[in-house]
C-alpha cells in the first residue's frame, strides 16, 4: 500500500499473508496514480519514504531507474560490508513524515474493525470492503463537516 503526506491511500494491493510487502513493493509502485488538475496522471511521486524492512538492492536500483528519491534507513542485517563504499542517502528530517503511514493504518483498525481481522475468506469481497474503507477514510478527510 502506498500512502501520500496527508495519509490518503495511492495504491492498494493485497497479497498472502505469508509473503513479506517488500516482494509486492515494484507493483505497488507501478499502480500508482497521482491525478493532478490538468493532463495525465502522474505515475511516480517525488520522493519515497519506506522502512528499513524495504532496504534492497532491487528496490533501489527501480527508485533510482524511475528517478524517485528514496528515503529508506540503511538496514545493517542487509550489508555484508556496512562500512564500504558510497553513504546511503537517508534524510532523517524527511523520514519523519513516514508517520502518515501508521496513521492510515490506525485509521483503517479502529474505524474498520472487520478488517483488522480478516474475516473475508474471498479476496474479491475483503478488496471491496477495502476500497470501500478507503472511501470513507477520502470522504472523511476531504469534505467539510455537516
Amino acid at each position: 500500500m502506498a500512502v501520500s503526506l496527508e495519509g490518503l491511500p495511492l495504491s492498494i494491493l493485497i497479497s498472502p499473508g505469508s509473503e513479506h510487502d517488500s516482494q509486492m513493493f515494484i507493483d505497488v509502485m507501478e499502480s500508482i496514480r497521482i491525478h493532478t488538475i490538468r493532463g495525465r496522471p502522474r505515475s511516480r511521486p517525488n520522493e519515497l519514504n519506506a522502512d528499513a524492512a524495504y532496504d534492497n538492492k532491487t528496490i533501489r536500483s527501480y527508485l533510482k531507474r524511475r528517478g524517485i528519491k528514496c528515503n529508506i534507513p540503511p538496514n545493517n542485517r542487509n550489508r555484508k560490508n556496512p562500512k564500504r563504499g558510497r553513504p546511503i542517502r537517508f534524510d532523517g528530517q524527511a523520514y519523519r513524515k513516514r508517520g502518515c503511514v501508521e496513521r492510515f493504518f490506525g485509521w483503517l483498525k479502529t474505524g474498520f474493525r472487520r478488517l483488522a481481522t480478516r474475516y473475508e475468506r474471498l479476496n474479491t469481497c475483503f478488496i471491496g470492503l477495502l476500497k470501500l474503507s478507503c472511501f470513507l477514510i477520502y470522504w472523511r478527510k476531504t469534505m467539510p463537516e455537516f
